[in-house]
């Protein structure tokens, strides 16, 4: 909640994202009712609260010397439209010279699981009722980042993944951000079983609904906290997930930045047990059968999870007798910007996921 002079000018059924701008008297925040919309609001002592974004969207804005610049995405518009309104009244759009995408996502946002979990379900543009689709969960699953949003330019990936021959289901589980307090701080103390129960839980409400969805063939890939996820999805229920593909994964909390983990876990001499139970290694030891498909990809460069999560999971998993593949990029960072490996990290994924499912090419 935003609080001015130690009284709240927010109500708790509106979650605020962040402070934007202070214009004179007067506060511009991004807030929401929906996790899925982030919208623009205003408060001054005079006008108090009040909502400048009624339609559902990810908003974002700027506020000084009386201009308002608006930013705004949904689920019918490629990339941003961009208006201003001046002091004096006056309005127009800046345009946006983006090329446009081409691709409209097959998407469905529900809520899913006794928590009601924001759910996002992309079919192919092809698939009619009766074909039957592998399942591919694909989440972050991670603190402070949704993908479950009421924007188009969210859901492209996954929807390309789709058109591929799968059914993409994106699940914002306990720990993501605009549910209140309580849902995000279900993490402390493990970041592991909170949130595989949501994927799992989301999962199998989706496919009460949707009975194409084919639980005998659910794979999942992430990167960075999803690649985490989607190796422990693999490690820990192979009865649920039947292949992974991990980017870039953190494999052992004690290896990672003590600023981001700390905040959740603990001082790991003081709380010892939230990293183990937060830890992929635990889960390699466990021997559970069957071993699934799992390919890890990490770039050599990567100085946010270094290498090094993915080389001493490899050692693990060499250790224990479980096949596995690892694809090292050479000179690559954390998030792959170059567009050439970028295009071939997503086909290369997608031939994997391919084989370890038995899915046939579309068309």
């Amino acid at each position: 909640r935003l609080v001015v002079d130690g009284e709240p000018i927010t109500p708790p059924s509106l979650q605020v994202r962040e402070l934007l701008d202070v214009d004179h008297d007067t506060l511009l925040l991004r807030a929401s009712q929906d996790p899925t919309s982030i919208g623009l609001w205003s408060w001054s002592p005079d006008a108090g609260l009040t909502a400048l974004t009624p339609d559902p969207g990810v908003y974002g804005g700027r506020l000084a010397g009386g201009t308002l610049l608006v930013t705004r995405a949904d689920l019918g518009t490629d990339g941003a439209i961009t208006r201003v309104r001046r002091a004096d009244g006056a309005e127009f759009t800046i345009a946006s010279f983006a090329e446009p995408t081409g691709l409209e996502p097959r998407l469905e946002i529900v809520t899913a699981g006794e928590r009601d979990l924001r759910t996002a379900v992309l079919l192919p543009s092809w698939h009619r009722p009766g074909q039957r689709l592998p399942v591919l969960m694909d989440p972050y699953g991670g603190p402070h980042a949704q993908r479950v949003l009421a924007a188009r330019n969210a859901h492209l990936t996954s929807q390309w993944f789709a058109e591929q021959g799968f059914a993409v289901v994106v699940v914002d589980g306990r720990g993501t951000p605009g549910r209140g307090p309580a849902f995000e701080r279900a993490v402390h103390g493990d970041l592991a079983g909170p949130v595989l129960d949501d994927q799992i839980d989301a999962l199998h409400a989706v496919a009460a609904r949707h009975p194409d969805l084919d639980l005998s063939r659910v794979g999942i890939r992430g990167w960075s906290f999803g690649g985490f996820l989607a190796a422990l999805a693999v490690l820990r229920r192979p009865d649920v997930f039947h292949a992974a593909v991990a980017g870039a994964p953190v494999t052992d909390w004690r290896l990672y930045d003590t600023h981001y983990t700390e905040r959740y876990l603990g001082h790991p001499d003081a709380d010892p047990q939230a990293y183990e139970r937060s830890s992929l290694f635990a889960d390699v030891a466990a021997a559970r059968t069957p071993h699934r498909p799992l390919l890890l990809v990490h770039g050599l460069a990567d100085d946010n999870v270094v290498a090094a999560h993915t080389l001493r999971l490899s050692s693990a998993l060499l250790a224990a007798g479980r096949p596995h593949s690892v694809l090292p990029l050479s000179g690559v960072t954390h998030m792959t910007p170059q567009e050439v490996v970028a295009e071939n990290l997503l086909v290369l994924q997608v031939e994997f996921l391919r084989a370890a499912l038995d899915v046939p090419r579309p068309g």
